[in-house]
């Protein structure tokens, strides 16, 4: 479906329920919250299904907007979410029944009813925007949660999935919304221990593929160690990217015994991240993707390093 034909399907319904993905990030909570609240404003009856995993970080925008328990949908909405794999616990419940799937991941499994995929957008919440425009004016409210989705998932517009009509989105919404709070929340605010564990993380890093390849890791004895909570861990996953010479970065956060959360960020045309986490059972863009995995911090490691050597150009 294009975003004006899922415009006219929404306003054709009511009574939604909106689904953000597990470990939630300003992507899938800002465009989550920003179609919520135009769904709202056209008078419809619209929740997002409660995200136990969401961090303080991004708890506000959706403050007033989450589902009673006993909340009864007509119409299930899944937002920035590829794979049924990132379902959290309690929308187990509406695996088969996802009537429409908003998403910018090349590599979504089409498991809902309906979906709208734009595979070329920095954001989801560029798809939602497109949405959101075709039914109701952008208000203040709307453009603050969407301006989240998109700034987060660009890096504040420094990384390579960020194009001209990127900016020209941020500068609509900051028409409407002073950004210069969040900006600095988001990308400028640093707790000590979210600098002390990049410290830790740097110091033990490997380097791999001529020094091209760098791996770091998260496992949950640091995590322990530095009493660390999720807000203090999320975007860490961006570290491993940004030492000099190297043009994939690989994250490894150990999310429990034997269970392994790989992040890999390709800051070039060499390694194609999505090829790499899809030999591993996950996905996510040529740029950024992820994939979770069973087994110890050495044989994940292993694994990853040997999917990257496969799909790698010379």
């Amino acid at each position: 479906m294009t975003t004006k034909e899922v415009a006219v399907w929404l306003l054709e319904r009511d009574k939604f329920l909106l689904l953000t993905h597990v470990r939630p990030d300003g992507d899938t909570i800002g465009s989550a919250a920003a179609l919520c609240r135009a769904l709202r404003d056209l008078g419809k009856e619209a929740y997002l299904l409660k995200n136990h995993g969401i961090t303080a970080t991004y708890a506000p925008y959706a403050e007033g907007l989450w589902a009673a328990e006993d909340y009864v949908p007509a119409t299930v909405v899944s937002v920035d979410t590829a794979a049924l794999s990132l379902f959290i616990d309690n929308a187990e419940q509406y695996k088969s029944r996802v009537d429409l799937a908003i998403d910018h991941h090349g590599s979504q499994e089409f498991f809902a009813n309906q979906t709208c995929l734009e595979a070329e957008s920095a954001a989801c919440g560029e798809v939602v925007y497109d949405i959101i425009r075709h039914m109701t004016p952008i208000t203040a409210e709307i453009a603050l949660p969407l301006y989240v989705a998109i700034s987060t998932d660009c890096g504040c517009f420094q990384y390579g999935n960020t194009t001209p009509r990127t900016h020209r989105i941020a500068a609509e919404l900051m028409e409407l919304v002073d950004v210069r709070d969040v900006n600095k929340a988001l990308f400028r605010t640093k707790s000590p221990v979210r600098l002390k564990m990049e410290s830790r993380m740097v110091e033990e890093m490997t380097l791999h593929d001529d020094n091209r390849v760098v791996v770091m890791s998260i496992p949950l004895a640091l995590r322990r160690e530095m009493n660390a909570t999720e807000a203090d861990i999320e975007e860490l996953s961006s570290l491993a990217a940004l030492v000099e010479g190297t043009d994939c970065g690989i994250t490894l956060r150990e999310l429990r015994e034997g269970v392994i959360k790989i992040s890999l960020r390709s800051t070039g045309p060499r390694v194609d991240a999505s090829a790499v986490c899809a030999q591993l059972g996950g996905g996510g863009h040529r740029g950024a993707a992820g994939a979770t995995v069973e087994g110890t911090m050495a044989e994940v490691k292993a694994a990853v390093l040997e999917a990257v050597s496969k799909v790698t150009e010379a």
